[in-house]
Parts: structure tokens; C-alpha cells; sequence
């Protein structure tokens, strides 16, 4: 099957329902969101994860849908969500029209790099920046922390998730594709979920400080439920698989097994 170009960032227009399906659906998509609410509900002083009437700009970089930045327009803050992919956005319109959210939200069709673009010279800092599962998907996937550090105001936070090599290569190892680990064949073929930059975790964190951001929070995001290959054993209790998937995420070594790598930030200057 050909390869996925690593010569453009990825748009996912042609993938948008699949996304929505696939990713951000089913216990998926629970797990997920349940390790993203339990992080920034341990740092994040602003509804809903805390009580308070505060109210924050918020920005959620290649947001696609919007799945987690539309629950904090509903808590009643002020979110811009831009993405490359007019198909995800039209999912996130949907939602945004669903709720009735269109006077807390502006849906901008961009690429992040052009995002100063769109926005006006006063209103290009948020106090929260949100970016999820966009890292990987980039031809230089280390420009992306420069481009949400001009958007991040003094002491904001930053919600980062990016896809582990570590479990790619667990993953197929279980399989027995040998051939995609001698030949490190880790990119994904046209059409696939699978990205084309999947990435270290120790060198994202090593970005991240050069960055001079300050770690608040490092979870693996479905530490085991990857590797539960057969479908009816991993849909037989999912109440207590999302527990534990919970109880594990924080620990090693099963958090450097995580699908999925979620960091909670925040700008030191």
C-alpha cells in the first residue's frame, strides 16, 4: 500500500468521519477524554474542571471537531478553534449549532502556521492553548511548539497529546510484523490512522523544556487497551477497563505504552 506523503501537513478532509468514528468515538474516545478531564481537573483553576465563574480565551489548535475544547464554550468560555480540514470543521459547526455555542465560538479554517492571519493584533494570546493529535501529523513535527508558544500568554496553559512511537513498535512486535521494525517502516500508508511522524516521548519532553515550559501533568492515553486484540474481550467491561486504564496511565512502565502521550504545560514567562 503506498505511503502517506510526508511532504505537506496531513488535512483530513477525506478522514473526518472516520476520525469522529474511530478516534473520538466509543471507549476510544472515553478513555481518551476521561485521561484529558482527570489532568486538567488536578491544575486547571477554570470550569468545568474547577467551580468558578473565571472566564478564559481559549484556543484549540487543529481542533478538528472540537470534542474537548466544546465542553469549555458550554462552561462558558470564549473558544477559537482552527483546523486545515474544512470537513472536521464542518463536524465541529454541527456541534457548535447543536448546543447553541455560536456566540462563544469562532471557527476558523486555517492552518495554525496562518492563524495570525485571522485573528486580530489584540486577541492572539489565550490563556489556554489545546492542541491534540496534530504533532505527529506534521512534516517537522518540532516547528509546532514555536508556532502555540506565539499564541500562549505569560503563565498560560498548554493541553499536548501526540502519538507514541514507543507503542507502534510494541503494537507490531505483539503482531509479529518483524519486517516493519528491522526496516523501522513506522509511517502510515495513504488513508490510514496512522500518522506519518509518530514520536519519541522523551524528545517531545526535551522540546518542551527547551522550550522553558514547566510540566505539570505526563499521562499515557490507552496504556493497555491497544493491545487487547480481540474486540469482545476488550467491550466486556468497559466501566472497568476505563478504570484502570485510569489507575495506570501515571505509572511505568505502562505509561510509555500509551497509544496516545498527553502533557499538561504551562509558559514559565
Amino acid at each position: 500500500m503506498a505511503k502517506e506523503s510526508t511532504g505537506q501537513d496531513r488535512n483530513f478532509d477525506d478522514l473526518a468521519k472516520r476520525f469522529k468514528k474511530n478516534i473520538y468515538g466509543g471507549l476510544k474516545g472515553d478513555i481518551r477524554l476521561a485521561v484529558l478531564e482527570r489532568d486538567c481537573a488536578a491544575h486547571i483553576p477554570i470550569a468545568p474542571f474547577k467551580s468558578s465563574a473565571e472566564c478564559w480565551t481559549i484556543l484549540d489548535a487543529g481542533g478538528g471537531q472540537g470534542q474537548f475544547s466544546l465542553q469549555l464554550a458550554q462552561a462558558g468560555h470564549r473558544v477559537v478553534i482552527c483546523d486545515i480540514s474544512a470537513e472536521m470543521l464542518k463536524l465541529a459547526q454541527e456541534q457548535v449549532d447543536q448546543l447553541g455555542l455560536a456566540d462563544r465560538v469562532q471557527l476558523i479554517h486555517c492552518a495554525l502556521q496562518d492563524l495570525p492571519q485571522h485573528l486580530p493584533a489584540d486577541e492572539q494570546q489565550f490563556d489556554f492553548v489545546i492542541c491534540h493529535a496534530v504533532m505527529e501529523w506534521m512534516q517537522e513535527p518540532q516547528s509546532l511548539l514555536p508556532c502555540l508558544l506565539k499564541h500562549l500568554k505569560p503563565q498560560g496553559f498548554l493541553s499536548l497529546t501526540f502519538y507514541n512511537l514507543h507503542s507502534l513498535i510494541y503494537k507490531n512486535l505483539l503482531r509479529t510484523n518483524f519486517k516493519k521494525i528491522i526496516n523501522k517502516d513506522y509511517g502510515g500508508s495513504a488513508g490510514s490512522l496512522t500518522p506519518i511522524n509518530p514520536l519519541d516521548p522523551q524528545m517531545v519532553l526535551g522540546w518542551t523544556r527547551d522550550s522553558q515550559l514547566q510540566l505539570f501533568s505526563h499521562s499515557g492515553i490507552r496504556v493497555f487497551h491497544d493491545y487487547v486484540f480481540n474486540e469482545e474481550h476488550r467491550a466486556r467491561e468497559p466501566h472497568t477497563l476505563l478504570q484502570l486504564e485510569l489507575e495506570f496511565s501515571q505509572q511505568e512502565p505502562y505509561r510509555s505504552l500509551g497509544r496516545y502521550v498527553h502533557l499538561l504545560l504551562r509558559s514559565s514567562c
